[in-house]
């Protein structure tokens, strides 16, 4: 797979017409697309090996479990960590959710939350819930003009606030910007800090390793890097994921269940308990396959040189503004038109066959920082080519000559 724009002919969603036009799709920070062969991973699942996991002494039942646990394998290889340290959850926001409740019980009054103005809902909510309960603050490092973090500044507020939990996106899924973790990651430790890393944009993209990265917990969801949906990872390092009481009960997890007592089993069988999404994870397992057999490298210059060219289009537009880091960007331009609606525009674009996305994005906070009331968004990944953002450009000139009559 050396040839990244022969990759596109293995997404069979990019083969459709919208409108009478070629399907341009620049919403992958929304969901990516799936190529084939997860696809397939799916079917021949539910077509020829259809059965529960942990569960059955039969071929196929040890079968499914095999192919099951190996997944967890690859996803623990893929992330440089252990596969006792990978628990599967329904998505990065339940995974958020899992430890932003099992917390609890290591804050108190006046205990410090820090998180970022870049934050998706999914890694706000959580933690204002968090203080709610426990009656901790809930701070905020801030955004410049542009909607970037500055990372001295962000330091020197992790430095002057010690807080106990620091939560924060590696990359945002408004604007695209890749926050320097490792660093903020280090500095929050210094003051014995829990770190949880939202990596459900960055995954794709940086391909993180989290033994460098030294974070407490990590949290993805499989269909943002060409998974199935309802599937998402938790990665805690083992003593961080045992320290957590369990969350969900049922079968499964349990050691042994009497009237009296229940006891429960060790991370990360303690926070899957029922049937679990099987078929989710064996597509996800196909998915990560594919993208071990792409040369990362060249993967990234690929969709770095894409976003580039996006840019330097935008920027040829008179009346374009666009928001975020783009120098250091997995590849999302946010953006407005003037005063135009962002939603007048995204409808208009949809009728030329782009896919992209308008609103505030689940990031209304900083929406509000910047005082927008929403932006277009393109989120480009390796399937897209130049063909696709020439197509967008040229509607876009024609979107902008219909809204201004």
């Amino acid at each position: 797979m050396s040839d990244i724009t022969q990759l596109r002919n293995d997404f069979p969603t990019l083969k459709q017409t919208i409108e009478g036009h070629p399907l341009v799709y620049l919403d992958s920070g929304a969901t990516s697309q799936k190529p084939q062969t997860v696809i397939d991973a799916i079917n021949r699942f539910y077509a020829k090996n259809n059965a529960n996991v942990h569960r059955g002494l039969h071929t196929l039942s040890e079968k499914a479990t095999f192919n099951y646990e190996k997944v967890r394998e690859k996803m623990a290889n893929f992330l440089h960590v252990n596969a006792t340290e990978i628990v599967w959850t329904s998505g990065a926001t339940e995974s958020i959710n899992l430890v932003a409740a099992g917390l609890t019980q290591n804050l108190s009054q006046n205990d410090i939350i820090l998180i970022t103005a870049l934050e998706h809902h999914a890694n706000i909510v959580p933690w204002q819930q968090l203080a709610l309960r426990t009656k901790a603050k809930l701070e905020v490092i801030p955004v410049n003009e542009q909607g970037c973090i500055e990372t001295t500044q962000a330091i020197s507020k992790i430095t002057q606030l010690k807080p106990k939990i620091f939560a924060c996106s590696h990359a945002s899924n408004t604007l695209g910007n890749i926050q320097e973790v490792e660093k903020l990651i280090a500095k929050a430790k210094e003051f014995g800090a829990i770190t949880l890393i939202d990596g459900a944009q960055a995954f794709l993209h940086l391909r993180p390793n989290l033994r460098q990265l030294d974070c407490d917990f990590y949290v993805l969801s499989a269909h943002k890097a060409l998974g199935p949906t309802g599937l998402g990872v938790l990665y805690g390092k083992y003593d961080a994921l045992n320290a957590l009481p369990v969350y969900k009960t049922g079968g499964e997890m349990i050691e042994t269940v009497s009237f009296d007592k229940t006891t429960f089993r060790q991370a990360p069988a303690k926070f899957e308990p029922g049937t679990p999404n099987i078929s989710a994870v064996l597509g996800f397992g196909a998915a990560l396959d594919y993208l071990e057999a792409i040369d990362f490298g060249a993967l990234h210059q690929y969709e770095q040189d894409l976003y580039q060219y996006l840019i330097q289009k935008l920027q040829s537009i008179e009346g374009i503004k666009i928001y975020g880091d783009l120098k250091h960007n997995i590849g999302t331009a946010s953006f407005t038109y003037k005063n135009e609606h962002h939603y007048d525009l995204a409808m208009l674009l949809n009728s030329y066959g782009i896919a992209a996305r308008s609103g505030h994005h689940c990031t209304q906070p900083l929406m509000q920082t910047l005082n927008l009331n929403g932006t277009i968004r393109v989120s480009l990944a390796f399937y897209n080519n130049k063909a696709d953002i020439d197509r967008f450009i040229s509607a876009l000139h024609e979107c902008i000559a219909l809204l201004e009559g």
